[in-house]
């Protein structure tokens, strides 16, 4: 699971920005209509709520492409939920291929954000849906969440994919920088650290899931 994650549509006290309008223009949408990008919209977005955990939907981009093109998904044993920071929840199914090209996947998200779901014949590929962590997680009922964090306890890939099993949460941060917040965090049973170095979400993921192909697929 991907949690507060750096991916939004543009909030409403940015939308007249000029680095917004500007950007809007470039691609022939309305401000509300495209997502909110620090590669653009680095001014507008100076001094916001939570700033540095925020306008980062390409690392979302790598993450997903990381956890939905790999064995274990295709054979339908992996599922990836994707909690944003405005508190939506997209949810994918197994057939779902995502593009490969950043600017396809912004404006396939974009398209989900305006129509609440990206359907290929009668198959809802994506959804989104308004949900906070914290309704997820009821939904989903884990036997046990782990999240991932550089203030957890040391431990390793092998060890955490040793200890997962088919009712384990595994919680990744969706955010370049900072920590999960209280209300997110209160929810972990375990709080773990499996790197001594500051990795991006997507290494983390990919090097997790490695661990858990090698233990699961024979």
């Amino acid at each position: 699971m991907i949690v507060e994650s750096a991916l939004e549509l543009i909030p409403k006290e940015l939308q007249k920005h000029n680095s917004v309008l500007a950007s809007a223009k470039r691609f022939g949408k309305k401000p509300s209509e495209i997502l909110l990008d620090v590669s653009w919209h680095f001014a507008a977005m100076k001094g916001i709520k939570n700033e540095i955990k925020r306008g980062r939907p390409d690392l979302i981009h790598f993450c997903l492409l990381e956890a939905c093109s790999i064995p274990i998904y295709f054979e339908n044993k992996l599922e990836v939920f994707v909690h944003t920071v405005d508190d939506k929840v997209i949810f994918l199914d197994k057939s779902v291929r995502l593009p490969k090209s950043y600017h396809r996947f912004a404006g396939l998200i974009e398209k989900l954000y305006s129509e609440g779901k990206i359907e290929e014949d009668g198959i809802n590929l994506l959804e989104i849906k308004k949900m906070d962590f914290e309704s997820l997680i009821k939904k989903i009922n884990p036997a046990q969440v782990i999240g991932l964090s550089s203030k957890g306890i040391s431990s390793s890939y092998q060890q955490l994919a040793a200890e997962a099993n088919s009712d384990t949460c595994i919680v990744v941060g969706g955010f370049a920088k900072g920590q999960f917040s209280d209300k997110t965090a209160k929810h972990f049973d375990k709080t773990i650290s499996v790197d001594k170095n500051p990795l991006e979400a997507h290494i983390i993921i990919s090097r997790i899931l490695y661990e858990l192909e090698k233990r699961i697929i024979t």
